[in-house]
């Protein structure tokens, strides 16, 4: 008596998961579509990525044969790669990639024996005016704000009546030892 009621329940029931099921698929895939939209208009932001020491021509120009390890680090600075195995030698190593360009990638090693700088190798480096300009090209920037105050809307200078210092007071002549501190505590 009750198993036709029963079943209608359960039809009805599974008829109205199947079919909140399937308005949620469907929306799903409105969802994608509107949201390929989206990605097409909005991009998000890729940062650049610079790792290594920055080598220029000029710095490499400086080093000469007979220098001391110091002197070179002085110049270069601290090289990227030390090894154990190889420590006579310091390699520098730089690579700098931007979205949507080639990555750029170079290399300087440097070889000391008996502490003193014997030899140099390295790829064909930029000047640091060279590298500087690579900086800004191909970035779309807006406009550039005047950061200037014209001088006309600079408040005047404040003169005081008395331009003299004033003096501070004398420093004590000495101070009282730091043992007797601890022996009050």
């Amino acid at each position: 008596m009750c198993l036709p009621a029963c079943h209608r329940v359960r039809w009805s029931l599974l008829v109205v998961s199947a079919l909140t099921a399937l308005l949620h698929l469907t929306a799903c895939g409105s969802l994608d579509q509107a949201s390929l939209k989206l990605a097409g208009i909005v991009s998000p932001y890729k940062m650049d990525i610079v790792q290594g020491n920055f080598v220029s021509r000029e710095q490499v120009v400086a080093l000469r044969e007979g220098m001391s390890r110091v002197q070179v680090r002085d110049i270069l600075g601290t090289s990227l790669l030390t090894s154990v195995f190889h420590a006579d030698r310091w390699d520098y190593v730089f690579s700098f990639k931007r979205p949507g360009l080639e990555p750029q990638a170079r290399r300087v090693t440097v070889f000391f024996k008996d502490d003193v700088l014997s030899k140099i190798e390295s790829d064909d480096l930029p000047t640091e005016a060279e590298f500087v300009a690579t900086l800004g090209a191909d970035r779309q920037t807006g406009t550039v704000p005047v950061l200037e105050l014209p001088v006309d809307a600079l408040p005047p200078p404040v003169r005081s009546a008395s331009a003299a210092p004033v003096p501070l007071p004398p420093l004590p002549s000495s101070y009282p030892p730091l043992e007797a501190e601890t022996a009050r505590r």
